[in-house]
């Protein structure tokens, strides 16, 4: 009889769940449209509609039908019902956003304040986030959280800094960073945050490796639709992978990884650290910025080809690099093709969809991933 009863609980949650996503991912259905969709009952569709309305998860959006009859009433998800705010913490600024629940950044904002372990920066970050919510008028009682992304690996409770990197935070917790945030709050490792927002837009997309080019190299490695942290939550550290035995300096001490041949500085250290300068040059076919470009391309494709031999999926080049990556991939393709025993079809290679905010906007998906994986 309780197995019974699980049983039937069960059937009615699985049910739930699929009218609600069903709405979120098609605007406007009627009940009938629903009913047809997942071959439900029509009471049960009903039972439903009428639950997810009055949870303020859904809304009557309108009617469709012949105007001589009478019309059926539409439904849409509500995508406000929940929001959630994402935090990127680098060196030099705390970027913030607001996103919803179907993954839309809603706000933004970018502030420019150096990295601190002190009390006066803990207050910094909670001010960032107070405006933010006053700014964008959020109702705090949809705030589900906030997620902080840094750039520093994060034990698997999203709580404390067991990696520091470059900005030499080990033993940081989420406990210090969120001392002055009102709501529950979580940290992220920043390539694995802005991975994640970006299998979040390529829902076509089920596996992927997200190779972050930025000012450090990071990535993450994408197995359905998830992050997949490695067993001692490392995965996807290709900054550190060695391509040149005893080649350039990289800043954890070793020699010839991949983080001092593809950094974004890489780029930017040629137009005085601004690397939309340099993309402007590269466009205006300035020869030293070429001859530059072409030697860093080099270096890309040895890491993109062994990304490839190794976990056979697409790439994604995101970070501050992969925004203006575009117009370049054909020429990146052609170096890649060149190193690939197997393929000559380049097009697993892709550039970023998010051009700027993915770790911020990642770190808010987190929650709400968890919150829609509950209804």
């Amino acid at each position: 009889m309780e197995e019974k009863s699980s049983a039937s609980l069960e059937i009615k949650r699985r049910n739930r769940t699929a009218i609600y996503h069903a709405l979120r991912k098609n605007r406007d259905l009627s009940r009938q449209d629903i009913v047809q969709m997942l071959r439900l009952s029509l009471p049960t569709v009903s039972q439903n509609l009428e639950e997810l309305t009055a949870e303020g998860l859904i809304v009557e959006s309108g009617s469709v039908g012949n105007t001589g009859g009478r019309r059926a009433k539409t439904f849409a998800a509500v995508a406000d019902a929940r929001l959630a705010i994402g935090l990127d913490i680098t060196r030099h600024h705390i970027t913030a956003v607001a996103v919803d629940l179907t993954g839309t950044v809603i706000h933004s904002a970018r502030t420019r304040c150096e990295f601190a372990l002190s009390p006066p920066y803990y207050k910094k970050i909670g001010r960032v986030v107070a405006k933010l919510v006053a700014d964008a008028a959020l109702d705090e009682g949809r705030l589900l959280g906030v997620g902080i992304g840094v750039p520093g690996l994060v034990t698997e409770d999203y709580q404390t800094v067991f990696w520091g990197g470059p900005l030499n935070f080990t033993g940081a917790t989420c406990a210090d960073f969120s001392g002055h945030i009102p709501y529950p709050a979580t940290l992220h490792n920043d390539a694995n945050a802005a991975g994640f927002a970006e299998i979040w837009e390529h829902r076509d997309m089920q596996n992927a490796f997200y190779l972050m080019l930025s000012n450090f190299i990071g990535g993450s490695v994408l197995l359905g639709a998830q992050i997949y942290p490695g067993e001692n939550i490392r995965g996807g550290e290709i900054g550190h992978l060695t391509i040149y035995p005893e080649g350039r300096p990289c800043y954890c001490g070793q020699k010839g990884h991949v983080d001092p041949y593809v950094a974004a500085t890489v780029l930017s250290d040629h137009t005085d650290g601004n690397l939309a300068e340099f993309f402007k040059r590269l466009r205006a076919e300035d020869a030293a910025i070429g001859e530059a470009f072409g030697e860093y391309l080099y270096h890309l494709a040895i890491t993109v080809n062994n990304l490839r031999m190794l976990f056979d999926c697409p790439i994604i080049l995101g970070g501050y690099v992969g925004a203006y990556m575009d117009d370049y991939l054909g020429a990146l393709g052609e170096l890649v093709r060149a190193r690939n025993p197997f393929e000559q079809d380049t097009g697993f290679i892709k550039a970023c969809r998010y051009k700027n905010e993915s770790i911020a906007a990642g770190s808010a998906l987190y929650y709400i991933d968890q919150f829609l994986g509950s209804i």
